[in-house]
């Protein structure tokens, strides 16, 4: 699935890196399993967004079945802190998660011009 940030400031800005992104049970709930890990088969590289433009990130998700020893619960979404940011987005999108921290379903990409 790919993450789209757009700006919604009236200036540009600059968009690098990578987000972090967990699984969590709500809105305001706390991460469940193993957060997100960085895909680094592309660069991070300046992503320049004008005001309405948008930066995008692929996230993949392995199928929480795939693992015996999970202890699969149901996540509501996602939440997402963009780069260099200490407050997040949350997604919401019913899935399966792992409770076993251990498992990684996860991997996201840096940000790259939509």
């Amino acid at each position: 699935m790919k993450l789209n940030l757009t700006n919604t400031g009236s200036e540009p800005c600059v968009l690098r890196g990578y987000p972090g992104v967990s699984l969590t049970a709500d809105a305001a709930g706390a991460p469940i399993g193993a957060p997100a890990v960085r895909d680094e088969s592309t660069a991070a590289a300046d992503v320049l967004l004008a005001p309405g433009q948008a930066g995008s990130a692929v996230l993949r998700y392995t199928q929480a079945g795939n693992y015996s020893d999970c202890g699969i619960v149901d996540a509501a979404g996602y939440r997402i802190y963009p780069p260099e940011d200490t407050e997040s987005l949350f997604l919401p999108q019913p899935t399966r998660a792992c409770s076993n921290s251990a498992i990684t379903l996860l991997a996201i990409s840096p940000f790259q011009p939509a």
